[in-house]
């Protein structure tokens, strides 16, 4: 599908889809718990289909409805045959292959670049405590073996996926476990997330801080007790987007749904668009946010690398220069999202550039239209859209169908804020 998408501000209030971050851990604990558990989740994409497909192959029985999920837990029993297809979810991948170390084995295939997303230290860590592995990381894969408890060792600086993964199993293997993660950890927000849904379902991890390492301590006695019902919170990922168009608009976007205390990475976003000189503005479950004189500015996204597509085209028009830094796991992502990026951007007229782990703007007044491929990435497809609202003619993207991954709507949502796009299949 393409999508030609015209110039001319977004402006209004668009309600949050709900975190597939959330969901994903969410849906797996409920499939381990005690007692069925209702998942309050109003909409759903194709990274968590992916997991629910996953846990059905485990076993699990998931009904969906309008407003969510009913989760039956599933029956554990050893089948390193069963097939749990990962499809692009990095997230369903690195999450259930400890999972599925722990009760009794699987094979996990997925797509082509998903193959090409590093596992080797997850691999290494799962290994070392009984899992027999058939590839180092390459998909397909096998499990199988007994996943002992003990401590685990993990580098804190490539996935923070991979502490998830092996937070989420350890409830499932008997006895205590301690996830040793060395320092520099990125993306500690996403860790925090994964604690606080493992506390929603009665398992709670003490934390112990070295200078060298932080350390996940999880008693032999935890197992997953079921809430009755989990309410997924609204995604400040994929809202991001709405925000940063709002910064670029002079009336601005409203996105509703939106906890302040939220534990998810990109509620950063309110920060990073304040130092653009972006108005913000944040409500008791809202945020907001409204064209002002937009500046340069040097944002550091280690903590928040998904954030980096939707803040790129204020970059790309803030006056003077603008660096963000920390951007090194981008290339790791569905795309090379540095190159994606500085390809899309400046194919319609950024001044954009790559050093080292960094993108670099030299701010432009405008943008002009074109035609940009999407490099079957969502948030590059979401990234081009957004930007092409502030170019002098229409953007056409190629691939646009590559939304779907976590936003089947975000075309419908951008026409409701006013948009002008039209789609082609």
């Amino acid at each position: 599908m393409n999508a030609l998408v015209n110039p001319g501000s977004l402006a209004g209030t668009i309600r949050a889809i709900p975190s597939k971050s959330e969901a994903h851990r969410a849906l797996i604990c409920t499939a381990f718990a005690d007692a069925p558990t209702r998942i309050i989740c109003p909409a759903s994409s194709d990274d968590i289909d992916a997991t629910i497909g996953c846990l059905e192959a485990l076993g699990a029985r998931i009904v969906r409805d309008g407003a969510g999920f009913t989760v039956e837990p599933l029956e554990r029993g050893d089948d390193p045959a069963r097939i749990l297809d990962c499809r692009e979810s990095g997230s369903t991948l690195r999450f259930l292959l400890p999972v599925a170390a722990a009760v009794g084995g699987a094979r996990l295939t997925g797509s082509a670049r998903l193959s090409e997303r590093p596992l080797g230290p997850l691999v290494a860590a799962l290994r070392a405590h009984g899992a027999a592995i058939d590839t180092d990381g390459a998909l397909p894969l096998t499990v199988s073996g007994e996943l002992a408890p003990g401590v685990f060792e993990l580098p804190g600086n490539v996935s923070s996926q991979y502490i998830t993964g092996i937070l989420l199993a350890a409830p499932l293997i008997g006895g205590a476990s301690e996830v040793r993660v060395s320092e520099p950890i990125e993306s500690r927000p996403y860790i925090a997330l994964s604690l606080d849904v493992l506390h929603a379902f009665g398992v709670d991890a003490r934390i112990i801080l070295e200078d060298a390492c932080t350390s996940y301590l999880l008693p032999a006695q935890a197992s997953y007790r079921s809430p009755g019902a989990f309410e997924v919170g609204g995604d400040w990922s994929n809202a991001a987007f709405w925000l940063a168009a709002g910064a670029l608009s002079d009336v601005g976007v409203e996105v509703e749904g939106l906890s302040p205390s939220s534990k998810q990475a990109d509620r950063a976003v309110i920060g990073a668009l304040a130092l653009f000189g972006a108005q913000v503005a944040r409500g008791g479950r809202s945020a907001a946010a409204r064209r002002d004189t937009l500046r340069g500015a040097r944002i550091d996204v280690s903590s928040c690398p998904d954030l980096v597509p939707a803040i790129a085209p204020l970059a790309a028009l803030a006056k003077g220069r603008s660096e963000i830094v920390g951007a090194g796991r981008l290339r790791l992502k569905e795309s090379d999202r540095l190159a994606a990026i500085a390809d899309v951007l400046g194919s319609i007229g950024a001044h954009v550039s790559i050093e080292g782990d960094a993108l670099v703007f030299d701010g432009v007044e405008r943008l002009h239209g074109g035609t940009v491929d999407a490099h079957n990435d969502h948030r590059i497809a979401m990234m081009a859209a957004i930007a092409a609202t502030c170019a002098d003619s229409p953007v056409l993207i190629r691939g646009a169908q590559c939304t779907a991954k976590s936003y089947p709507g975000f075309f419908d949502d951008l026409a409701a804020l006013g948009g002008i796009v039209e789609l082609e299949a």
